[in-house]
């Protein structure tokens, strides 16, 4: 249960409800979250980049995921410099088309990272789990296009809806806050909580766990195979902890927004909670970095064994000769 925030209210009930107290609140908080979220995430996002395209060149189904996915976490990070003075200070109503430009990029990039983890999980549950399927399914190129694909619904689900969160007017506004109720329409709602969230999840946990269970059943235990199982966990954090929370609070501010919750400590209650879940699920972009830590080393790994068995060959082939 949620507990009540230390604010003094107008009104125990429908009246009025003061939110001062946590919007005072949110503007140190918002600068303690996301600073460190912004510094950390780029530069593990950019390294990340350097990392696959430069060092590594080599295009295998889980670095172009990987690529992808970073492109992801750096779209997510652009707009946060604009999200922190929008919690400051009010917009002129010149500038609704920008921020509707710059929280439709935002929420891109949360789902478009929610779904291409959800890609990472399948493409393993196949490789794994059905590894005869996985030679016709399975290609660089086959990963490409899913990501291009990725790319191409998240863009052309979150611009048309996130611009009609924003009613046209001659006022100054606070850009990322106080969307117009058509943001909270229930069709809205529940097209972010079932295909934005809880799908995506479902398809995540169900393939973790299979290729888990596989994994344990084959009785391997290789290097390879625990750094498989550790891909898997990191997915798994870089899901569960940011997003979990913060759609929870989407649901209990949306209950918020029908009177379904009218209790005034209740509503201050959920709307600090959201605006904190909502902030630390920006954390995504320096989680992802466990997987790309994991995905490069897997990498690496197999390069390295290539070169080994490369040598052999040519160390045997030379033996041969020899005699």
């Amino acid at each position: 249960m949620l507990a009540p925030v230390s604010c003094s209210s107008s009104n125990n009930m429908t009246g009025n409800c003061s939110f001062q107290c946590v919007d005072e609140l949110m503007k140190y908080l918002e600068l303690g979250i996301y600073v460190p979220i912004f510094v950390v995430g780029l530069i593990l996002n950019a390294v990340a980049l350097f990392v696959f395209c430069v060092v590594l060149r080599k295009w295998t189904e889980s670095t172009i995921y990987m690529t992808s996915l970073a492109l992801m976490d750096l779209l997510l990070l652009f707009p946060l410099p604009f999200k922190m003075h929008a919690s400051n200070h009010l917009w002129g109503a010149n500038l609704q088309r920008l921020c509707s430009i710059l929280e439709s990029l935002y929420f891109v990039g949360i789902y478009g990272s929610i779904y291409t983890i959800m890609c990472i999980a399948v493409d393993r549950w196949v490789a794994i789990c059905h590894p005869f399927k996985a030679k016709q399914l399975r290609s660089p190129k086959a990963a490409l296009v899913t990501c291009l694909v990725v790319w191409a619904v998240v863009l052309a689900a979150i611009f048309p809806t996130t611009y009609r969160f924003r009613e046209a007017g001659d006022t100054e506004f606070h850009c990322f806050h106080r969307f117009s109720e058509k943001g909270w329409s229930p069709l809205v709602i529940i097209c972010v909580q079932v295909f934005g969230f809880l799908l995506p999840a479902l398809v995540l946990v169900y393939c973790s766990v299979q290729t888990i269970c596989a994994l344990q059943q084959s009785g391997q235990h290789s290097a390879q195979s625990r750094a498989c199982v550790k891909i898997i966990y990191s997915s798994l954090s870089a899901f569960l902890v940011p997003f979990t929370p913060s759609h929870l609070g989407i649901l209990l501010q949306f209950l918020v927004r029908q009177e379904v919750i009218q209790v005034c400590s209740s509503k201050t209650s959920i709307s600090l909670f959201i605006q904190v879940t909502m902030c630390l699920s920006n954390i995504t972009c320096c989680l992802d970095a466990l997987c790309y830590y994991f995905i490069a080393h897997e990498v690496r790994s197999t390069r390295n064994t290539f070169r080994l068995s490369r040598m052999s060959q040519r160390r045997a082939t030379f033996s041969t000769s020899e005699v």
